[in-house]
């Protein structure tokens, strides 16, 4: 099958690494193993971030012009190359998608959505007209993928209650490509022969991007928590980097000698420095769900994580770790059980591995897209 991709917030291309551009990546990879030929439709980001009317008028304008643009060039191809259906994924009022609905009505084809979002208190200025424009396009859709069980609440008035347009797909990744790269112990010695890290010491570890709003409140809170726990041994490293790079490390400060920040990591870099330390610990703040508590728990990390929005979609509570408010006392609570209970660890992060695998691989993740896409356009051959 021939599918149209298009991601309005970051092309899955696009230089800077994120969560978002992760998963659209992994989209693509999923239906590429299953065949079909994926092609980016488009690199045009409609992401209007500061409520500036003209400038989303702008891109609304833009949107239109490049989708019949597009339909133009594909009419000008043979049959058997054009899209036969359309998906776009992560669109809300800040990235509505202006190409798809447009494409989709004059080529006849479905269209699909992923990881849509809508949030009924922003039908007011300065986001009314983005607003409705993602309402349309959501209502439009033959069939949405959610990957966040906390969004389906406001999906379903625009879709009259047709539940069955719904698609609930876990988040995934690729679990092979996290496996262990070695012993977890033989990490550790060889991660603190290059630093100063003390390899008997339980070592938390934490990833995330270094950026103002909610990152940096999870840094905070992360970091408030631990205070409550420096009677206790315990070393963090910190996988990530950024323009609030210097907040985070004011946020540590009083702990300094007990952080490691590691930098950016490349993804067998990652997995050395989850498959070497004990236990992942992040807030999460106001975090569709966390990719990187997957792949911590595919390295066999238990995990400490808020309980908010998506997060309980990845991280089974008092099976792979331990899901609590977010407060400073409640998160410290939720590390100090793990730090000082090495066999509840360990028998948590062997039910993280296993629970990755069988509930979050990319493998059943590929089956259930296929299933659905298939579904879609067989009809109308």
């Amino acid at each position: 099958m021939n599918i149209a991709f298009y991601a309005p917030l970051k092309p899955p291309d696009h230089p800077r690494p994120s969560g978002d551009r992760r998963i659209a990546r992994l989209l693509v990879r999923a239906l590429t193993a299953k065949g079909h030929n994926v092609q980016v439709a488009s690199r045009f980001r409609s992401r209007e971030a500061r409520g500036d009317g003209d400038r989303q008028r702008r891109l609304a304008t833009i949107g239109r012009r490049l989708a019949e643009r597009y339909v133009r060039q594909v009419l000008n191809r043979s049959i058997t190359s054009r899209p036969q259906l359309w998906f776009s994924y992560h669109l809300y009022y800040k990235a509505p998608d202006w190409l798809g609905p447009v494409v989709s009505k004059l080529l006849k084809i479905p269209y699909v959505v992923a990881e849509a979002s809508y949030a009924p208190k922003r039908d007011r200025a300065p986001w009314r007209m983005v607003h409705h424009a993602t309402g349309a396009a959501i209502a439009h859709a033959q069939a949405i993928v959610t990957l966040n069980s906390d969004d389906v609440g406001c999906l379903l008035p625009l879709l009259d209650k047709r539940t069955e347009r719904i698609h609930r797909l876990k988040p995934f990744i690729d679990i092979d490509a996290m496996s262990m790269p070695a012993p977890g112990e033989r990490c550790k010695r060889e991660l603190a022969a290059r630093t100063t890290l003390d390899p008997s010491v339980p070592w938390l570890i934490s990833a995330g991007m270094m950026r103002a709003g909610d990152k940096l409140a999870s840094y905070k809170l992360l970091a408030e928590s631990l205070e409550h726990l420096k009677q206790h041994q315990w070393q963090l490293v910190v996988l990530g980097d950024g323009e609030a790079r210097a907040d985070v490390q004011r946020a540590f400060g009083s702990l300094a000698g007990r952080v490691h920040f590691a930098g950016v990591c490349d993804a067998p870099q990652v997995a050395r420095w989850l498959s070497g330390s004990d236990l992942y610990v992040w807030p999460a703040v106001n975090e569709a769900f966390g990719m990187a508590f997957l792949e911590a728990q595919a390295c066999g990390l238990p995990v400490v994580a808020g309980r908010t929005r998506g997060v309980p979609d990845v991280v089974c509570d008092d099976g792979s770790g331990f899901l609590t408010e977010l407060r400073a006392e409640a998160f410290a609570n939720g590390v100090e059980r793990l730090l000082l209970d090495p066999a509840l660890r360990w028998r948590m992060g062997q039910f993280a591995r296993s629970y990755a695998r069988n509930t979050h691989d990319i493998n059943p993740a590929s089956e259930q897209l296929d299933k659905l896409f298939r579904s879609l356009i067989e009809p109308t051959q």
